[in-house]
């Protein structure tokens, strides 16, 4: 009798025939069928798909059925698809709480487990499920480090929730806090509020830092173009085989070129600052020399073209039937600033895919490039005494310039405190500081903050700055990841109640008005405060994650 051991590997079994080819892996082959594969399924490529799936949020509520379709597709492609799953941290949920410290750290973590996953089983190919935050940027830098065939699909957008006739997002509901400690809402609102913004499973549906990485994978060519708006699970199956059988790895579509589309589309989409500091850490993984500076010159020739939540008047949803994100790559295009010759997954290169979406007639959710909403990005990098390394400004207001005393807190809560008794006045700079990487640790996005202060009117009227991160709000004047952060000696650890701070975007400029002497002495004099964790993966963070300005990466 023949058996299993003679028959030749297939030749896409790249890797993987080193753990189920020949009689030395007999151990191996028995404990995959204690699983229930089988011989056949073991001569086969073995295609990794990595869940993200979680009971603590919407957003990845989806991806145990996804996954089926994912395995479909795979099977039916000749491949076998072997499921695992890791976690995710919810920012919603986690908002204004120690837990939030733990989001960024995820990212970390999450994408150390798939890769440790793949290599520890040698899979061919792989296909990644991701939505909420972390997941996504997680998942592209695992599949840079491991270079192995693959693809990340996004598994879509949360519908949006109707309160008293109007569409409403979880951002709402964070306002509205703010709107109730105002006295502008009642208890009974903003309980209705809260029981419809979030109608089902799927990631936020603004455009916050899940659906700007949703459309950052789409432009960097990691995601089957077109396909996370719906998403397709079983054609994504079909496809990692096939890049399998072509070996086309990652760091052949992820380039200096695909990372600048990627940055355009940030920019086009008023996203969220976060796919800054992501694609920062992106190129880190694939080694490609991408900074700050690299994203602020294509922000600054890039319009926002689509109509976005949280600033503006659609979701994620309306950008799909509208056409999908394509539509933004082929206005950009008309003027020269995407590289139309980057590779795409599905083998069509990024001007191919831009040259064949389909418009919805009618659609207002993506303006045409000689009708813009506004000539260049909202992000933009500031630097300055107070921000030697750098820092990001988030404009969701007509004002680029702004000057007032500062209001110190040297955290979080404190600020939020402050907001809700009514301390914030119009003019006011409020610097919340130790919410950076190291010093939170994990660097708190503060949305709750933000929200807060919108929903007391104050929206147009103050600055926030601090070396955590802002993000997702319908309007103000917000400065975020200012680094070196406080923790680590950056000069925000030197300000004083009162001093005068001034954000200039058209010079670029974040200072304080105070002499390189004083500001020397004053750090001279500072002494960094005690780390909020001595032991466990917050502590490991803190002692080993770089600075925002250059990803919040980790290095050994």
């Amino acid at each position: 009798m023949t058996t299993p051991y003679e028959q030749p590997s297939d030749p896409a079994k790249r890797h993987s025939r080193a753990v189920t080819d020949g009689p030395d892996r007999a151990g191996a082959r028995s404990m995959l069928k204690g699983v229930g594969f089988t011989d056949e399924d073991l001569a086969k490529p073995l295609i990794g798909v990595a869940t993200t799936w979680i009971e603590t949020m919407p957003c990845n509520l989806n991806q145990r059925d996804l996954a089926q379709d994912v395995k479909r597709g795979v099977r039916e492609a000749g491949g076998t698809p072997l499921e695992f799953n890791t976690i995710a941290v919810s920012d919603g949920v986690a908002m204004g709480t120690e837990g939030m410290r733990a989001s960024l750290v995820s990212r970390e973590v999450i994408a150390d487990s798939i890769e440790l996953v793949a290599r520890g089983h040698l899979f061919d190919g792989l296909v990644c499920l991701v939505a909420c935050d972390k997941t996504n940027p997680a998942a592209v830098m695992a599949l840079g480090r491991l270079d192995i065939p693959g693809l990340v699909l996004y598994t879509g957008s949360i519908a949006p929730g109707v309160f008293r006739g109007r569409d409403v997002t979880v951002g709402d509901v964070y306002e509205a806090i703010g709107a109730y400690a105002a006295g502008h809402m009642s208890a009974e609102e903003l309980h209705e509020l809260e029981s419809v913004a979030c109608p089902g499973a799927g990631a936020c549906g603004g455009q916050f830092t899940a659906n700007t990485m949703s459309t950052i994978l789409e432009f960097l060519g990691l995601s089957p173009p077109g396909a996370n708006g719906i998403p397709a699970a079983e054609d994504a199956g079909r496809l990692a085989v096939d890049l399998v059988r072509r070996d086309l790895r990652p760091r052949a579509i992820v380039t200096r070129e695909a990372l600048e589309n990627a940055a355009a589309s940030v920019s086009a989409m008023g996203g969220s600052t976060n796919g800054i500091l992501h694609l920062i850490a992106i190129a880190h993984e694939f080694g490609i020399p991408f900074t700050i500076d690299d994203f602020d010159r294509v922000a600054a020739r890039t319009p926002v073209l689509a109509d976005m939540k949280p600033w503006g008047r659609f979701h994620a949803v309306d950008v799909d039937r509208a056409g999908g994100v394509a539509l933004v790559a082929r206005e950009l295009a008309k003027q020269g600033l995407v590289h139309l010759d980057a590779p795409t997954v599905d083998g069509r290169s990024f001007g191919e895919v831009a040259t064949a979406v389909r418009e919805r007639p009618g659609q207002e959710v993506v303006r045409p490039i000689d009708d813009p909403i506004k000539p260049s990005g909202s992000l933009r990098i500031l630097r300055g005494n107070l921000a030697p390394e750098g820092c990001v400004v988030k404009l969701t207001v007509d004002r680029k310039q702004h000057r007032g005393p500062a209001r110190i807190f040297d955290g979080e809560p404190a600020c939020f405190e402050a907001v809700k008794a009514g301390k914030i006045v119009a003019g006011d700079v409020v610097v919340i500081r130790y919410e950076g990487p190291a010093g939170a640790p994990g660097m708190p996005e503060m949305l709750q903050v933000t929200g807060a202060i919108i929903g007391e009117a104050l929206g147009n009227d103050v600055a926030l700055i601090t070396d955590g991160r802002f993000s997702g709000a319908t309007h103000g004047f917000m400065v975020g990841h200012v680094a070196p952060e406080a923790f680590r000696g950056g000069p925000i650890a030197a300000l004083r109640e009162g001093d005068t701070v001034v954000i200039d975007v058209p010079t670029g400029s974040l200072h304080v008005e105070l002499s390189d002497d004083e500001l020397s002495a004053r750090l001279a004099d500072w002494r960094p405060p005690e780390p909020h964790y001595e032991t466990g993966v917050l502590a490991k963070y803190a002692a080993l994650v770089s600075s925002a300005s250059e990803g919040a990466v980790t290095r050994p």
